[in-house]
């Protein structure tokens, strides 16, 4: 295993969590509608904003695109080539 593919392992497992910012948005939702608190308005009006929301959603794709792309690289040296 090179540098890169090190790099890459430990990117993925820090990204693998299942965060996503539409899951903490819908949570603060939840808190707001029974307790208004001023730091959990805060946090959802970022969580509710439209750079982040895209911000969110284009790391997400780009890391399954990193996995699909290790498992097929993983698959193409069990192969052989």
């Amino acid at each position: 295993m090179d540098a890169t593919d090190v790099s890459g392992h430990l990117w993925r497992e820090g990204r693998s969590d299942g965060y996503s910012i539409e899951r903490d948005r819908d949570a603060l939702a939840r808190l707001i509608a029974s307790d208004a608190d001023p730091f959990e308005l805060e946090l959802y009006e970022w969580a509710s904003d439209p750079q982040a929301r895209f911000l969110d959603r284009a790391r997400r794709s780009r890391l399954g695109q990193y996995r699909r792309r290790l498992r097929r690289s993983q698959e193409r040296a069990k192969r052989g080539r």
